[in-house]
């Protein structure tokens, strides 16, 4: 069987590996490049992922991919930090005498956020899909630990959705990243980088006959006797991992609607730290960019010869004017950066960057068949209600199983 792979980032990468030899594959990807928002910068003499990246230590499947690919071996684990910028100060957020010298919430609340962190994995997040993450906060640990914690974190993130959001996507979030001790989350990257999980599903898909169309945007797809076509050319069975409303687009035929947002991520490698050893740094104080994700406070800088940094920012519709010279801007002034220590910048923005998890978004989770085409991403439900590697792979798996099955 001919099957066309709509999208070369994690989810259709894997589909086509777990596919290819079997059947023959034809993936169709817009941009140069294959990975999505898994994919890279070759700086120099290093690779750098576009969007920053980490994986949890529950992720199996994204681990059995890992090793299959053999690289395994490259697997390591690093103490990821936390903190916030308030009020042009950092505070590390990480240890626990850090926590406890926090000025901005009591004793108390941050004995109720400890607890929240703790319970976050026992929650029945099903029970949650209708109820909007403000709501929950404020109604189990009241209106300081909202204002101060929760709400600064929701506006980066999603902006003016952040009270259609569910509480299943905020504990969610949370219960992942409770794996902590006292020096931090423990977190996973692979030595050189995750583009190396990219290069190595293409190398494999490619090796057993498989076909990679880059920069070849999908703009018809149409049912003819008994076949599909795409872009002119006939298969037997279409796959997608794009929006299911630009598929709608595509092919004329009723989609579900899913609400997505975009990001722009600035990467930039500099002189210094700026974040005072904090890997991941909240921003409280208003700015173009919701968080500083100091790559290097997780991966040691030596790998590099520089530091790297990420300005991350997430729109919804039309990205703003000027953004990424307002990130930059604001970076140099806030933390004191002069242009001259700035060695390189990069700015990468995906329109449909992921999907927003509203309240009752799990009645919005299309099926992986619609219309005689196979839909898989980060809307299925793998990814819900935190999208992850994990989700991705999961969900590349579970279409490609989808298809085998119907095959057979």
């Amino acid at each position: 069987m001919k099957i066309g792979i709509l999208g070369g980032g994690l989810c259709g990468l894997v589909a086509a590996h777990a596919l290819s030899g079997e059947d023959e594959i034809v993936l169709f990807e817009k941009m140069p490049f294959l990975g999505g928002c898994l994919s890279s910068y070759h700086i120099d003499d290093y690779w750098i992922e576009r969007y920053y990246h980490h994986c949890f230590s529950d992720d199996n499947q994204l681990f059995s991919l890992i090793r299959d690919l053999g690289l395994w071996e490259r697997l390591e684990w690093h103490a990821g930090s936390t903190g916030y910028f308030s009020r042009d100060t950092i505070y590390p957020l990480t240890t626990p005498p850090q926590i406890l010298r926090w000025p901005e919430l009591s004793l108390i609340d941050k004995a109720k956020l400890a607890w929240l962190t703790l319970h976050a994995k026992k929650i029945d997040l099903l029970s949650l899909d209708d109820i909007p993450a403000e709501t929950y906060i404020l109604d189990h640990l009241g209106s300081r630990i909202y204002s101060s914690f929760f709400e600064p974190l929701l506006k980066s993130k999603f902006g003016k959705n952040r009270s259609k959001v569910s509480a299943a996507w905020l504990i969610s979030r949370i219960a992942i990243r409770s794996n902590r001790g006292v020096s931090g989350e423990h977190l996973g990257y692979l030595n050189g980088g995750f583009h190396q999980i990219i290069d190595g599903l293409e190398r494999s898909i490619m090796s057993k006959g498989g076909k990679i169309n880059l920069q070849n945007p999908v703009t018809s797809i149409s049912r003819k006797d008994g076949c599909w076509e795409i872009n002119g050319e006939s298969v037997d069975a279409v796959l997608s991992t794009i929006p299911p409303q630009e598929l709608g687009n595509i092919t004329g035929l009723m989609m579900p609607e899913i609400p997505y947002q975009g990001a722009a991520c600035m990467t930039l490698g500099i002189e210094r730290d700026v974040s005072q050893g904090v890997y991941w740094l909240n921003m409280k104080d208003e700015g173009p960019y919701g968080a500083v994700v100091a790559h290097t406070n997780l991966v040691p800088q030596e790998r590099y010869g520089e530091h790297i940094a990420y300005l991350a920012s997430y729109f919804s519709g039309t990205i703003p004017a000027r953004l990424d010279q307002k990130m930059r801007e604001d970076f140099c002034s806030r933390f004191g950066i002069m242009e001259k220590e700035i060695h390189w910048s990069r700015m990468a923005v995906d329109p449909w960057a992921g999907p927003v998890y509203t309240t009752g978004y799990r009645s919005l989770i299309p099926a992986y068949e619609k219309h005689g085409i196979y839909i898989a991403g980060m809307f299925s439900e793998e990814n819900y209600p935190e999208r992850s590697m994990e989700g991705s792979v999961r969900a590349g798996c579970r279409i490609a199983g989808c298809i085998q099955k119907k095959d057979h």
